[in-house]
């Protein structure tokens, strides 16, 4: 039996007789936009992993290029936590001898860090510089960092000619400085630093842990997580305590209230004692 072809249903994709390839694809590109988002979504839930680039020595390199050495990167760890101070670092990494693995200190494991700290230390120029808990307190935490990034380059033992910065906020170096924002991700010698700060940091909070048992500075490193608020207000704050951080004034409050100065109301009303004193005498017949 020989069957007719014109009576076959037509596929469900296939174009319409006479239409071009060219509308068929136009016709078809929605349907593909839409499995493409479909599959990245489906990704995200399960847990997929985007590829990162790690950063690169290639903005020291083009300083290199045009005679600009040395060159150094810096960066801070200890912004915000409740407790401990700030550190800085400021590297110059030597370019015959770039240890492998340097990344950004956050996408390190703890071990990675302290395999690196030693390496860095080991090949390259390094420079640290700590603002204390009550420096914090007195200038402010953005100050106190920039402090603190201003002396670790000083305190290297040779003097940059450029320096880069992670973050917004350009040091007052004597050497031309360039902030780079996500620096820790993007410049080798940044992410270097953010290595040694956060070593130093780590380390210093570890010995805090041992004068101040109960918080587990060993553990969080001074954050605002639920069991540093829990010791807060179990404990109230210690004297490395941020005491202008607001769950450490609230603790202070709870625990010791006579440290606190009460706030004026600026919109009380107060009886005042005016006093006027008659010194000038008016001339009733002047009319007035």
């Amino acid at each position: 039996m020989i069957r007719d072809k014109s009576t076959r249903k037509p596929a469900k994709d296939a174009p319409e007789k006479g239409a071009s390839k060219k509308d068929a694809a136009k016709k078809a590109a929605p349907a593909r936009a839409a499995k493409r988002a479909a599959v990245k979504a489906l990704a995200g839930r399960q847990g997929a992993i985007i590829a990162v680039a790690s950063p690169s020595f290639r903005r020291e390199r083009a300083l290199i290029k045009r005679g600009v050495w040395p060159v150094a990167g810096c960066d801070e760890a200890g912004r915000g936590p409740l407790a401990g101070p700030v550190v800085a670092a400021a590297v110059i990494l030597d370019p015959d001898r770039i240890p492998r693995g340097i990344d950004d200190s956050k996408r390190l494991t703890a071990e990675e860090r302290e395999k690196l700290f030693d390496k860095i230390c080991a090949t390259a120029q390094v420079s640290v510089a700590v603002a204390s808990r009550s420096r914090i307190d007195r200038d402010n935490i953005l100050r106190a960092s920039l402090w603190a990034l201003k002396r670790a380059v000083v305190a290297l033992p040779d003097a940059p000619r450029h320096v880069f910065v992670d973050g917004r906020d350009r040091l007052d170096t004597a050497c031309d400085c360039e902030a780079v924002i996500g620096g820790d991700g993007i410049v080798l010698s940044i992410a270097a630093a953010s290595i040694i700060a956060k070593v130093t940091r780590d380390r210093l909070m570890c010995a805090l842990a041992q004068d101040c048992p109960g918080y587990g500075f060993e553990q969080h490193k001074g954050y605002a997580v639920p069991e540093h608020l829990d010791a807060l207000d179990r404990l109230g704050p210690t004297v490395h305590h941020r005491s202008f951080f607001a769950p450490v004034a609230a603790a202070r409050a709870k625990h010791m209230p006579w440290t606190v100065e009460p706030v004026r109301d600026l919109f009380a009303v107060t009886e005042i004692e005016v006093q006027v004193e008659a010194s000038v005498e008016i001339d009733a017949s002047a009319g007035l």
